[in-house]
């Protein structure tokens, strides 16, 4: 026969004080995994979303990112014209010869200087970034010192406005624009032209070129055609492939984070299964009527451990609930790839609640079970004497 629920419930309210007290300790607990879990789930989310199936990124053989890359227009040429490679209404290739460079920009709150990404790209280039769109002002002319920046950039980072004018290269590049990255990689970036920004910072190459496939089949064949090609010395790799891999900058907060939570976990640990001896002494009497009245000990077993649980499940909902107003706000990290400050938002979603209380539930088994299993245990005798 089963202890009804209505047992724990008013259980867990008349001691309401320890109630309090092990529910925040799990919740703290809760709160410091669910922040942590939002912000790898949200720098996956800003890279996840920044390849095109369809791309093929292009870069000298050796290197991890674009800004260690570096290539010719010789081998641009060649590249452009490789079987496979879709063409717009014109009949011309859809390729976008790129330029990443780095430069340093002072923060907006003054706490600092970080590097900054800065991508030339020519306006036809535009188009194989299709996520990204102009919210204010206009996109930049060739042959000018014009950039666009987005959205986040233009927040964090002082002198980035529109209309204002940012200092690298060899002089003065004017804000014509912001762009909206659409949840990519690009709120990270400044752009410009390719042709313009290559002057200025004496690199007649390109760092990347980004090939628009006409299929997946020819995506994955213009990959294997540009690495396997030795007198390119060049490798392939899909645009998403290539943003996958920089979601190891975010190995160090998942580490940390890990090892903090794993400590407070255990102190919440040792927090719930002292409330529940508390709770076994106190009601040592009650458990031994149980007992007389016909309840198995696996019922009170059952018993203590959902109690337990109860407590971890309400510190899961407090924490999450106190994590939630996190849910969309932007944060930065330091690109261990790039070298250069990524920008992402903290990504609250169901997957990351859903990890959350489990690792509440583990924590409530484990407090609980120890203080269950001795009150399940007791004399019956011994406890009605007390």
């Amino acid at each position: 026969m089963a202890i009804p629920l209505a047992y724990n419930l008013r259980n867990l309210r008349l001691r309401w004080g320890a109630t309090v007290m092990t529910a925040i300790g799990v919740a703290l607990t809760v709160a410091v995994a669910v922040f942590i879990l939002a912000l790898l789930s949200g720098l996956n989310q800003a890279f996840a979303a920044s390849g095109d199936p369809l791309n093929v990124l292009v870069m000298r053989k050796g290197t991890q990112s674009e800004v260690e890359s570096s290539l010719s227009q010789p081998q641009f040429a060649v590249l452009r014209l490789l079987p496979g490679v879709a063409q717009d209404a014109s009949g011309q290739p859809l390729v976008s010869p790129e330029l990443v460079v780095a430069v340093v920009l002072p923060r907006a709150n003054g706490a600092g200087e970080v590097n900054v990404t800065v991508r030339g790209l020519t306006l036809e280039g535009l188009r194989l970034h299709p996520k990204v769109h102009i919210v204010a002002g206009r996109r930049f002319q060739p042959g000018h010192r014009e950039v666009v920046v987005s959205n986040a950039i233009a927040r964090s980072f002082r002198g980035a406005q529109l209309g204002d004018s940012l200092r690298f290269g060899r002089g003065e590049w004017r804000i014509v624009g912001i762009f909206d990255s659409g949840g990519s990689a690009a709120a990270s970036e400044i752009w410009g032209d390719v042709n313009q920004m290559s002057g200025d910072f004496g690199r007649p190459g390109f760092s990347s070129v980004l090939l628009h496939a006409t299929d997946p089949v020819a995506a994955q064949a213009l990959v294997h055609r540009v690495s396997d090609d030795q007198r390119l010395e060049l490798q392939g790799l899909l645009e998403t492939d290539y943003y996958a891999q920089q979601t190891s900058s975010g190995a160090p907060i998942k580490y940390i984070g890990i090892f903090i939570a794993v400590i407070m976990a255990i102190g919440s640990c040792f927090a719930a299964m002292n409330t529940m001896y508390a709770a076994v002494a106190y009601r040592a009497r009650e458990i031994a009527t149980l007992r007389i009245l016909g309840f198995a000990r696996a019922s009170i077993l059952a018993s203590f451990v959902l109690e337990s649980l109860l407590l971890a499940v309400i510190g899961w909902a407090v924490g999450l609930l106190a994590m939630l107003p996190l849910d969309g706000v932007t944060t930065t990290t330091n690109n261990g790839v790039t070298f250069s400050e990524a920008v992402f938002q903290l990504r609250v979603t169901p997957e990351v609640a859903a990890i959350a209380l489990a690792f509440a539930v583990i924590m409530g088994l484990i407090g609980g079970l120890a203080p269950a299993w001795h009150a399940a245990r007791g004399q019956i005798v011994t406890a009605l004497r007390a």
